[in-house]
């Protein structure tokens, strides 16, 4: 699949993305490729990674990652996927830089019933309207969501790595510290917010909401997702659930 995609010099249209064609596919490898990509999920969760962060779209949103950035798309069971692909060109609204974006119900049967051209359709007839209008109310969304910076050094991307696959270890920072840098807590503190621009404590409980994100969105208790990523009771999971996205659990998914 991804050598399909990376064959392609160059998009059949300005705007490409057919229900039945490769961009409906997630693609772990890391690739990047000359367009911008919009991946929105239907039903389900998407995780984006970049070198410079880790974008979490669940239904409503969409991650941008714009044209020549590596990135590895992942996604939780059963998610159904629509992307479209942009010639950097046609929306250069969010310019170089990767986010999320708030999809409205009007963008969503948009993107659905563009999904449903034909890859060649014609540009100067009807279906090259509708794509007219979806690029149009694409450069009106909102950004949204909630994105992980990730670090640069080695160290602190192997700590990274671990807090992320394993979001229930409740082990202290001077412990972490010590096991992955040989420096103390405070050091590693401030390592983080130089590249990453949150302390460890704050990028530590962004992981863990957007871990817990795709377990409540395939209809786990919201007392099992507190427990799973490291919290001691649903009360202190759901205040920072809130502090990250604005809304409690349940009125979020």
């Amino acid at each position: 699949m991804l050598e399909t995609l990376s064959a392609l010099s160059r998009l059949p249209r300005p705007l490409y993305g057919s229900e039945h064609s490769l961009p409906n596919q997630a693609i772990g490898q890391p690739h990047c490729h000359p367009w911008a990509q919009l991946s929105h999920a239907l039903r389900g969760t998407l995780r984006v990674e970049t070198e410079r962060g880790h974008f979490l779209a669940p239904p409503g949103q969409a991650a941008w990652v714009p044209a020549g950035m590596r990135h590895a798309v992942y996604c939780s069971p059963g998610t159904v996927i629509r992307s479209l692909y942009v010639v950097p060109e046609v929306l250069p609204t969010f310019g170089k830089k990767s986010c999320v974006l708030r999809i409205d119900a009007l963008l969503r049967e948009l993107i659905q019933a563009f999904s449903l051209l034909p890859e060649h359709y014609d540009v100067t007839g009807a279906d090259g309207r509708l794509a007219a209008v979806l690029i149009d109310r694409l450069a009106e969304a909102e950004e949204a969501g909630i994105i992980l910076p990730w670090p640069e050094d080695p160290r602190l991307q192997a700590l990274c790595r671990h807090l992320q696959a394993h979001p229930d270890d409740r082990t202290g920072l001077e412990a972490l510290a010590e096991h992955f840098s040989g420096v103390t807590g405070r050091t590693l503190s401030r390592w983080f917010l130089a590249q990453t621009g949150l302390n460890f404590r704050q990028w530590r409980k962004r992981c863990r909401v957007m871990a817990a994100l795709p377990l409540l969105e395939r209809g786990e208790r919201v007392t099992d997702a507190a427990l799973a990523c490291g919290y001691d009771s649903p009360s202190a999971f759901i205040a920072a659930f809130h502090e990250q996205l604005g809304a409690p659990p349940g009125a979020f998914i």
